[in-house]
């Protein structure tokens, strides 16, 4: 197995850990609502070795913003450093395979996350195979309500969801990196790049096609 670190900001927690196949060697995990970038770094340098390892692994969304950024900047600028590997994965199969794993007899699931401007990030999973069942989709939280068909909501929007009908089957949960040891192959193999949910509010000069 390879020794990975992997590196979680899409939410409101800070999440690193270094893992060697399905071993946690160790972990942290902070919820600090928006202050990533003073954090992650310190976190990081306090895992065994500094963090070090020959792979590195990223959630690249959807989520926050900010936080999609921080992650992958520190992700990018360490795997330069160290000669390292870097690949990503998804906040929503993160937060499947990690419920899934805690509860057996679920069949299949909804992960529900904060999204912009009052909607949420929506998408949803089977269990056996472990499979996204449709595309991510940001949607207001009526509409996702109307999509969740009976099935668990998962994540940290789900409260949009309660909001709406308080009787609802959902578990507030947010990432856990030490949780990436849980997903299959396949589903650590993404470009290390920004997986929005919808149009960002904020572009960069490049992604403007602008010049600095």
């Amino acid at each position: 197995m390879t020794r990975t670190l992997v590196i979680d900001t899409t939410t409101a927690a800070c999440s690193v850990a270094l893992i060697d196949g399905a071993d946690v060697i160790a972990r942290a995990h902070e919820e600090v609502g928006r202050g990533h970038a003073e954090r992650l770094l310190p976190m990081i340098a306090a895992l065994p070795d500094g963090g070090r390892a020959p792979r590195i692994l990223v959630d690249c969304g959807p989520g926050s913003f900010t936080g999609v950024r921080v992650g992958l900047a520190a992700a990018r600028g360490l795997a330069l450093g160290w000669g390292a590997r870097l690949s990503g994965y998804s906040s929503t199969s993160l937060l499947a395979a990690a419920t899934f794993a805690a509860h057996p007899t679920f069949a299949q699931l909804a992960v529900v996350l904060e999204g912009g401007h009052g909607e949420v990030f929506m998408q949803s999973f089977t269990a056996a195979p472990f499979a996204a069942a449709d595309a991510l989709a940001s949607r207001r939280p009526d509409a996702a309500l109307a999509a969740l068909g009976g099935r668990v909501a998962v994540g940290n929007g789900v409260r949009h969801l309660r909001a709406l009908d308080p009787q609802i089957d959902a578990l507030d949960q947010l990432p856990d990196a030490a949780d990436a040891r849980l997903l299959p192959p396949d589903f650590t193999m993404l470009a290390p790049s920004p997986i929005y949910g919808r149009a960002p509010d904020a572009k960069t000069l490049a992604e403007r096609g602008l010049s600095q």
